[in-house]
């Protein structure tokens, strides 16, 4: 059978259509069925509490149900790993956090590269650090604690929840910034940080807000100052750091992730429908309730954020010479 050449310029230009108008009708009919979102940490910590929040919503609103599913270990590498290795068709999604972009220089082994293989969805969260001292410890400002520590270097202890952690990295930046030497003490998690700085066996921990603000309040910690370049509405007579430290800047944060590859029909409209619960008033009110700050973005800036935390605290893991455990 012959065809003019109308008619085959008519089926090639159809033909070149199919791949879009086939990622088109992926991304609308998406999903067809469960969704996992792997979380790389414990039940109860800050990524598992917003991977389920936002799971919720998203069950909500697209018809299917979001299952967090929780593969703590390796500094939540081990759920990297795994989305990494997944389908890359929208059905397995990872909690994304500060942590691996601190991970990504801190392991120099791993299997995968986070900046490659993990496909930017969506940033939900930042979270602030506080900068906390016991009470019985003699400073009450930041300035006094740089001069305390400078005249006494190495006789302060820094607590952390772990090596490599957001808190740990806070800590080290500001030693960095400041020119002062602190001893880091890392724990293995946050509460038996806390528990060893209300005690009075170290001396000073950066936390998250969320973890420490309750002993703030009944004050069993004193706040010296929060690590974002503005002032948190949970603590609004806190100064920042950077009052005192010009450019110091440190938060936690969370978003979504995907395996690289993830058509982008369906990366815009996981994305789309997490923007639309940062702007939903009883989203915003539950993740307040967290201490954090509402943080959207579309997947490229993601992408150009997570791709600037790498460089920072990669300078800051080989300028302190941070080894993993």
């Amino acid at each position: 059978m012959k065809f003019s050449r109308r008619r085959l310029l008519h089926l090639a230009a159809g033909a070149a259509t199919l791949p879009a108008l086939s990622r088109i009708a992926r991304g609308e009919a998406y999903p067809e069925r469960p969704v996992r979102i792997l979380v790389g940490f414990q039940g109860g910590t800050a990524s598992d509490i917003i991977a389920r929040l936002t799971g919720q919503w998203l069950s909500e609103r697209l018809g299917q149900q979001f299952v967090v599913e929780n593969r703590p270990g390796a500094a939540g590498n081990n759920a990297a790993e795994a989305v990494v290795r997944a389908v890359p068709d929208g059905y397995t999604l990872l909690t994304v956090a500060a942590v691996h972009s601190i991970s990504a220089t801190l392991y120099e082994n791993l299997n995968f590269s986070f900046a490659r293989d993990i496909a930017p969805v969506a940033s939900i969260i930042r979270t602030p650090l506080v900068m906390e001292v016991n009470p019985s410890f003699g400073v009450t400002t930041v300035p006094e604690f740089i001069a305390y520590a400078k005249v006494n270097p190495g006789k302060i202890n820094m607590a952390s929840p772990g090596i490599g952690t957001i808190q740990h990295t806070a800590g080290e930046l500001f030693q960095m910034m400041t020119g002062t030497k602190m001893v880091h003490v890392p724990y293995r998690g946050a509460p038996p940080a806390l528990m060893d700085l209300i005690g009075g066996r170290v001396q000073v921990m950066f936390d998250v807000t969320v973890s420490s603000i309750e002993y703030i309040k009944t004050g069993k910690l004193r706040p010296l100052a929060v690590t974002t370049t503005m002032r948190v509405e949970a603590l609004p007579q806190v100064p920042v750091i950077a009052d005192f430290v010009p450019g110091y800047e440190a938060s936690g944060w969370i978003g979504i992730g995907a395996p690289k590859n993830t058509p982008s029909a369906i990366v815009e409209k996981l994305n789309r429908e997490v923007n639309s619960a940062l702007a939903d008033p009883n989203f915003k009110a539950r993740l307040a309730e967290t201490g954090g700050q509402i943080f959207a973005n579309s997947p490229a800036e993601f992408g150009k954020f997570i791709t600037e935390e790498i460089d920072k605290w990669g300078k800051v893991i080989q300028a302190a010479n941070i080894k993993p455990e």
